[in-house]
């Protein structure tokens, strides 16, 4: 299976980093082919401008996007990995899901509504939070997180969501919770895929 891998966090020695690479070494292990999308590595640019929009419309796909999408296309699942900040997604993940996941090639439109161009692959989403996960689970912010994310977007598209596993108080725990959470990875990707 072809596994792209779009990872967002800006500090290299960061817990994302040690998911990230969990999680390269299990799809490895199992035969898959990985590529990974570093987008604070790629200083990728996020902010969706309006020639962007049109050279699209013109059939004229600007390079960076066009990269991004060929990944996609190549790709037979798809994993997010990246923190949550300020109850969201951080701006550089948002940005490439603006400017990659455009009108046209991961969705249309008809006289019945939304087309998924997407369909066929599968999504998965591991995120961080430094809000106890408890806090989350009560306020209705991990269903939120989880709506947002595998409804709003991979389901919008057609990408089948098949896991979604948010990790909280990454900052607040001592090494032995850090080595369950990165066991919980390993065990969820090794059973998704």
């Amino acid at each position: 299976m072809k596994h792209l891998i779009v990872y967002a966090h800006p500090h290299t020695d960061s817990f994302n980093k040690a998911i990230l690479n969990t999680t390269v070494d299990v799809l490895e292990s199992k035969g898959h082919e990985v590529v990974v999308r570093d987008l604070y590595a790629l200083n990728f640019q996020p902010v969706l401008k309006a020639e962007d929009t049109l050279a699209m419309r013109a059939g004229q796909t600007p390079e960076d996007i066009a990269a991004e999408q060929k990944y996609i296309t190549d790709a037979d699942a798809i994993t997010m990995i990246y923190p949550i900040w300020w109850t969201g997604l951080p701006a550089i993940i948002k940005g490439y899901i603006d400017r990659v996941f455009a009108f046209g090639f991961a969705y249309g439109a008809n006289e019945t509504g939304i087309v998924k161009l997407l369909t066929g692959k599968k999504g998965f989403i591991i995120n961080t939070h430094g809000t106890p996960k408890e806090i989350y689970d009560q306020i209705g912010m991990t269903d939120a997180l989880k709506m947002t994310s595998d409804t709003g977007i991979y389901d919008f598209v057609g990408i089948e969501p098949v896991g979604h596993i948010l990790l909280g108080g990454v900052g607040n725990v001592d090494e032995a919770a850090h080595a369950a959470m990165l066991e919980e990875v390993k065990q969820t990707i090794q059973a998704a895929f």
